[in-house]
């Protein structure tokens, strides 16, 4: 498991620091400082759910349960996973506890629910499946996207799918003849720039043909899911170089000018 980051805590000096100095330290220090930090032990996803089964187990349905929530989605607990722990935990901390803990955690997951039922609506609104999140490529796109194989057969096809505002890097694709990248627009609106050009506006039907060594990006629009078949046809010395991501300044001016 890949080390993860001290968890940092000034809660306590900042509410009791005047009033209960070293309580407050040893909650800041102590307590998420040193044992929450000992994730070569037991992971933050891990300590999330002991905590939260720990506090409902006692009754406790107040704001260090909201924390511990909204500390458990950001450690990577889902909506569906929740919902699964709350149910499990009710058996046996009690039925009552379980229903005040699941009124906390609609709203703190309440977002994730919005996400995906657009999700499921934009599914409906194309033949490709949106796929996998596309983690191994994460580190290159702002926001998220999804990755689902359409053939390996002659040339590799993906469909790529871009939640709103998400966008690729800027990027390269090298060749010393051949190669460079067809898209295909599939579902909802997206965008497509070469550096130092416009922007073109991608919809369903839109072919975007992009040359072997020109930098550019692509991704969805501001208000809306994007979806495109990706292909990269057959080159000599075909290589991909990602580079900068694309600014929110570069990206909102898109918006303001309405292209």
């Amino acid at each position: 498991m890949a080390q993860e980051k001290n968890v940092v805590q000034t809660a306590g000096r900042e509410q009791l620091g005047d009033f209960a100095p070293k309580f407050a330290e040893l909650n800041d220090d102590i307590l998420f400082g040193e044992v929450w930090s000992r994730t070569d032990q037991l992971g933050l996803r891990d300590r999330s759910l002991v905590t939260i089964t720990a506090l409902i187990s006692q009754g406790i349905t107040d704001s260090s349960l909201i924390y511990h929530l909204q500390s458990a989605k950001k450690n990577g607990i889902t909506r569906t996973e929740i919902a699964e722990i709350l149910t499990h935990i009710g058996f046996y901390a009690g039925w009552p506890k379980a229903w005040a803990a699941f009124r906390l955690a609609k709203d703190v997951w309440a977002e994730e629910q919005t996400s995906a039922d657009a999700q499921s609506a934009f599914q409906r609104e194309m033949i490709f499946p949106i796929g996998r999140p596309n983690d191994a490529y994460a580190q290159y796109f702002t926001g998220k996207s999804y990755l689902a194989p359409v053939s390996n057969e002659q040339v590799a096809i993906y469909n790529v799918t871009f939640e709103p505002r998400c966008r690729n890097n800027w990027h390269i694709h090298h060749a010393t003849q051949g190669g460079g990248q067809v898209l295909i627009g599939v579902a909802g609106q997206g965008w497509y720039q070469e550096e130092g050009k416009p922007a073109v506006k991608i919809v369903p039907g839109t072919v975007i043909h992009i040359p072997a060594n020109v930098k550019h990006w692509h991704g969805a629009s501001a208000d809306s899911w994007f979806a495109h078949l990706a292909l990269e046809p057959e080159g000599e010395n075909t290589s991909n170089e990602w580079l900068e991501p694309v600014t929110d300044d570069v990206y909102n001016q898109l918006q303001q000018n309405n292209y």
